[in-house]
């Protein structure tokens, strides 16, 4: 375990007053000598930095050599005090703090689910390349022991939320330890507002820009030199939706991705591939529908259709998953908003492990 120590006074009455009369406190921390306060606290103080912008200024914070003294509303020096042991954790577990990785520990500790970030986030999902992937938010941790337990599991949210990422690694890991003997990879061939039949090339030429996002993770998670020989043999398979039809699929981690641009007939066609001994996962955005004519879309409606069907689990995430540059984040926001504003809200329909359909 990593060892701190707390201990706890009450400023003066002045200080008290300058909070409106809320009850005020000061924590101290000491950081055990085989920790680096470099490693803590970031490089330039970065995730120090990232701390103090979180908790507003009325919360004070002074480092002095291995010392950290914590001054401000009780509830909230209780909150920073914690926010440094998990900090600790992570560090010790080898996970790398970055102020990203702080604030959204900061942000978990904040919420109400009682997840600790020392848990959600040293979660090694895969390790590869130098480099390992693991959840970054707590609704990812809950999408990826999703996956570990139920056969077909839906992840439906934003662009840069790590459906697509995470059930690759997931793949990886699963062939690596032989719990499958090959991974498919498949998306709907749906133009997104552009027209792309008319480009020269073969048939495999033309459909490649729709598969390029998936051969784009594979390439991060396999070593490049080995991805031909594993495609030439079938144990990777990358494919349009339309080259499922007709096949069972057996022993595979199957992943259809963009599946929002799958009509209901076609989602009903790719659901029934499934085999023994196979997992499936299929991912999309039902904010981001590309297919003609207001078709409707088979992943909302597959959520009413299996709601409640045993070993089916809906996972969703939200904005404040996305894992991509800030900026990401409040581009979903701003387009929810302007959703809401301009048309009704079409749900999507609940669907969950916890529920049963009537029958």
């Amino acid at each position: 375990m990593v060892e701190s120590t707390h201990t706890r006074s009450t400023p003066a009455a002045a200080g008290a007053a300058r909070d409106g009369g809320a009850e005020r406190s000061q924590i101290k921390i000491v950081v055990p000598d085989d920790h680096s306060m470099v490693s803590l606290l970031g490089s330039r103080d970065e995730s120090l930095h990232a701390i103090e912008r979180a908790v507003g200024a009325d919360i004070d914070i002074h480092v002095r050599g291995n010392e950290i003294t914590v001054t401000g509303p009780e509830t909230e020096t209780d909150l920073v005090s914690r926010l440094f042991t998990e900090m600790l954790e992570l560090l010790k577990g080898g996970t790398q703090l970055t102020p990203d990785a702080v604030e959204r520990s900061l942000a978990m500790l904040r919420g109400e689910s009682g997840a600790r970030p020392a848990e959600v986030l040293t979660l090694d999902v895969l390790s590869s390349r130098g480099r390992t992937i693991r959840p970054k938010t707590l609704n990812q941790r809950h999408y990826v022991d999703a996956i570990d337990k139920h056969t077909i599991v839906f992840g439906i949210g934003p662009a840069g939320t790590g459906k697509t990422y995470l059930a690759m690694a997931k793949a990886v890991r699963a062939l690596q330890d032989k719990k499958v003997n090959r991974i498919i990879l498949t998306r709907p061939a749906v133009e997104a507002g552009e027209r792309l039949g008319f480009l020269p090339g073969t048939l495999y030429e033309k459909i490649d820009p729709y598969l390029r996002p998936l051969y784009d993770a594979l390439h991060d998670m396999v070593d490049p030199d080995s991805i031909p020989r594993l495609m030439a043999a079938g144990t990777i398979e990358v494919a349009p939706l339309a080259y499922m039809r007709g096949r069972t699929l057996n022993d595979s981690f199957i992943i259809l991705d963009e599946a929002q641009n799958t009509s209901p007939e076609q989602m009903k066609m790719f659901l029934t591939r499934l085999g023994f001994g196979s997992k499936v996962v299929v991912t999309g955005d039902v904010t981001q529908v590309d297919l003609p004519n207001g078709q409707l879309s088979g992943l909302r409606v597959v959520q009413d259709i299996l709601d409640g069907v045993e070993d089916i689990h809906f996972s969703r995430l939200d904005s404040r998953d996305v894992v991509r540059h800030r900026l990401v984040t409040d581009i979903v926001d701003a387009y929810n908003r302007y959703d809401e504003r301009r048309v009704p809200q079409i749900k999507p329909g609940g669907g969950g492990a916890g529920k049963r359909r009537r029958r």
